[in-house]
């Protein structure tokens, strides 16, 4: 495979394919292999009494280190690496699967289905939803697809783009460590200190970028920019996290709908930190601007991200 093949067409057509796709239902994927090595992992080690806060830092360095070596081996096989490359690099990406399931939910609520649409928003959250109003699940929704804009798309793009499949889904393992064990819970708290330590720092740029990027495209759909660029930094520094609240409060201000509020997580009831004008609840209209705007920074984020971060890539990488 050819360097301008490898840096600049593979992650066009990996966001193309994940764009028009998604992730087709039952179709294999990486992640899931790396879910299911994790779980070996954490039995593993529990039953062997060993300190889980090391563990997990070596858990870190022995997942992001195997899959970068796995994928980038596979890449380079004879005929078949460049497919094999457009595969990782396809699949790596969430964003076509986030806006198919997102859309479900907003279909069941628009036909009167409540049951239906907690059901498909819980295959999008952690949090439990079973108990939650229209009302609540519309500002969910809305704080999951803002949040996983860049979870699923630009931090992993960010990666593909600036290092290729192998470094793409070096990411990947960390964040799905992170989304297994990255929760201050009795029984994570030690295990995932080290996957979600090292999902912050992976996740600190890109976030930032999603953010600016949601404000740019804002603007040019006719959101009022300004007055979210003038308000968005002292709601994102609120959250525990110090990634999640940046593209979430850049979208709380552009589109002028809560997030945050009360939240149940297994079963204990959290305070999260309210972002954007409070109480202003989120209606379906916001809701279907909240997808276009989510479409377009991803369109805009590739193409910022693919030729600024290729061109470092073929002059420091390969």
């Amino acid at each position: 495979m050819d360097q301008l093949t490898a840096v600049f067409l593979v992650p066009v057509a990996a966001v193309l394919l994940d764009r028009f796709l998604g992730d087709p239902a039952g179709f294999p994927h990486p992640v899931r292999i790396i879910g299911k090595g994790l779980d070996l992992y954490e039995s593993i080690v529990r039953r062997l009494g060993v300190n889980l806060r090391a563990a997990g830092w070596t858990a870190v360095v022995l997942f992001s280190g195997l899959a970068w070596f796995t994928v980038s081996t596979f890449t380079r096989i004879s005929y078949l690496g460049p497919m094999l490359a457009v595969y990782f690099a396809y699949a790596g990406l969430a964003l076509g699967c986030l806006m198919r399931e997102a859309k479900k939910v907003t279909a069941f609520l628009d036909s009167g289905d409540l049951s239906g649409a907690r059901r498909a928003l819980s295959m999008l959250v952690s949090r439990e939803t079973a108990e939650l109003d229209e009302s609540h699940i519309r500002r969910t929704l809305a704080e999951t697809v803002s949040e996983n804009l860049n979870d699923g798309f630009t931090a992993p793009l960010f990666y593909l783009a600036l290092f290729g499949p192998g470094g793409m889904w070096a990411y990947k393992a960390v964040s799905t460590m992170d989304s297994m064990w990255g929760y201050r819970t009795d029984r994570f708290r030690d295990l995932g200190q080290g996957g979600a330590l090292t999902d912050d720092l992976l996740a600190w740029i890109p976030a930032r970028l999603t953010a600016f990027l949601l404000l740019f495209t804002g603007g040019r759909l006719g959101l009022n920019a300004a007055m979210a660029k003038s308000r968005f930094r002292a709601d994102a520094v609120k959250m525990e996290s110090p990634n999640a609240g940046w593209p979430m409060a850049a979208t709380a201000w552009l589109l002028e709908g809560q997030m945050g509020g009360p939240t149940v997580y297994f079963g204990k009831v959290k305070e999260k930190p309210v972002l954007g004008p409070e109480g202003h609840p989120w209606t379906r209209e916001m809701l279907r601007t909240l997808f276009a705007l989510t479409r377009k920074t991803g369109t805009r984020t590739a193409l910022v991200l693919i030729p600024a971060l290729g061109l470092i890539r073929l002059l420091f990488f390969v």
